[in-house]
């Protein structure tokens, strides 16, 4: 689905919504989700990355790439998704050392999660190990 306008580059919103089972069209105008916009490389990423759980050999295994590439993807991924959190994390971690914390078993799956989707709160245990 494209994403922005061929004429002016600005991001287009959805107008037509029909259902292919009964032809039933809803108009309205509503915004794609981030998630719209990344491309088929970074949706496989995503989709094996969460099948996995966060588990970087797991991802590692599945795509047939090195550590140092999940690393990438992820950093690539999560500024495409986020490009107004910048570099760093809300709990104050890159996706680098939070991945390392995972793989060194400081923080679990879980906390990974939160912490790279920024749900984990301020409170939050894995922000305890920081050093």
């Amino acid at each position: 689905m494209p994403s922005l306008c061929p004429v002016c580059s600005k991001r287009l919103d959805i107008t037509k919504l029909t259902c292919p089972a009964c032809d039933t069209e809803i108009t309205g105008c509503y915004s794609p989700t981030r998630y719209c916009s990344l491309d088929d490389k970074m949706l496989q990423f995503l989709e094996t990355f969460l099948k996995s759980r966060g588990n970087i050999k797991e991802v590692e295994r599945t795509l047939l790439i090195s550590y140092p590439t999940v690393k990438g993807l992820l950093d690539e991924l999560l500024r495409e998704l986020f490009p107004e959190d910048g570099e760093r994390s809300a709990v104050g971690y890159t996706a680098n050392e939070i991945l390392d914390k995972l793989e060194n078993n400081e923080i679990t799956a879980d906390e990974a999660a939160a912490l790279l989707t920024g749900e984990a709160r301020a409170d939050h245990p894995a922000k305890n190990n920081k050093e």
